[in-house]
């Protein structure tokens, strides 16, 4: 019987908010990933880009308004700048762990792009905000220009964007080459780097593809016995801060579906990544889906914590 496979989708506090945090951040969520590789398990880890990305299209803004030469930056190439400088501190984090218990296996950080549907509704209603806060005289200079802008939480106005759900992994037979060959593979970071087929011609579109729902995608198509969503709970609730509070261990996906129609998990956080596990989990008999902490990703595999999503 062959390896445990595990789709292991690392949520913004396995990586930290900045350069100088990120560095901090993957030495110990590197120790984590190279505990669960000790199990015997074939591990092919996703992460998120929130504040990288941010980050990147900030300074990128910000160039544009300093000077006039320089044009902006699309949204597809700040995705890949912030897959390309993640990924390699994770994985020389995670190779140095190696290293040091004297494991010899390759890892390698694959830049992925993702294909979305130009047709996708999502396109008609962009919801995610990204990118730095701007006045309303901003915001309103960007809506005539066609640039769709929300007031973000009473701190400012921000450019929003599609979250489309993603289609094709366009370097899935790349990442399974590497994964066959035992390497630890880093991909889909940031969802993925969202692009239409133009007759063969892959163009980048103005998107961002939620985490989750492409570490879902993948683990399907990788064949995943696991996929494991790292985020800052240890379980999820229901009635969640209410005094009727319950943490959940193990939820049939019928359940699970049922709570969601309920509305029990808030559309910006819990939501995405119950919907992604019930995705994975149903799309075929034993496959399970795991909700829990980064710190907590060892003992949720042996069933000891964490929420369990399965037909």
């Amino acid at each position: 019987m062959g390896k445990k496979k595990v789709v292991l989708a690392l949520g913004g506090n396995a990586l930290g908010k900045n350069v100088e945090e990120q560095k901090v951040a993957v030495e110990k969520t590197a120790k984590i990933i190279v505990d669960l590789i000790e199990q015997d398990l074939d591990i092919v880890i996703t992460h998120g880009n929130g504040p990288q990305v941010g980050m990147i299209q900030d300074a990128m803004d910000n160039m544009v308004v300093m000077h006039e030469n320089y044009k902006q930056i699309p949204l597809p190439t700040c995705v890949a700048m912030s897959q390309g400088y993640i990924g390699i501190d994770l994985q020389n984090a995670i190779k140095y762990e190696l290293r040091r218990r004297e494991m010899d296996i390759k890892v390698s950080t694959i830049l992925s792009q993702i294909e979305v549907d130009e047709a996708d509704p999502a396109f008609a209603n962009p919801v995610k905000p990204i990118g730095r806060f701007m006045t309303k005289e901003e915001a309103e200079i960007n809506e005539s220009n066609g640039v769709h802008c929300i007031e973000d939480a009473g701190r400012g106005y921000r450019v929003v964007v599609a979250s489309p759900m993603p289609k094709r992994i366009r370097e899935l037979e790349t990442i399974k080459t590497l994964v066959g060959a035992g390497h630890i593979v880093i991909t889909c970071g940031g969802g993925g780097i969202p692009v239409v087929d133009h007759a063969g011609k892959l163009e980048g579109v103005n998107a961002v593809i939620d985490k989750d729902n492409a570490s879902s995608l993948l683990a399907q198509q990788l064949d995943a016995d696991f996929l494991i969503i790292l985020t800052a709970v240890e379980k999820i609730a229901i009635n969640f801060g209410k005094e009727n509070e319950e943490w959940l261990s193990d939820l049939t996906v019928e359940q699970a579906k049922q709570y969601v129609a309920e509305e029990q998990f808030a559309k910006g956080s819990m939501l995405p990544k119950v919907e992604a596990s019930i995705r994975f989990a149903e799309s075929k008999p034993g496959r399970r889906a795991l909700i829990t902490l980064l710190d907590k990703a060892s003992e949720g595999l042996a069933g000891k914590t964490g929420t369990i999503i399965h037909l």
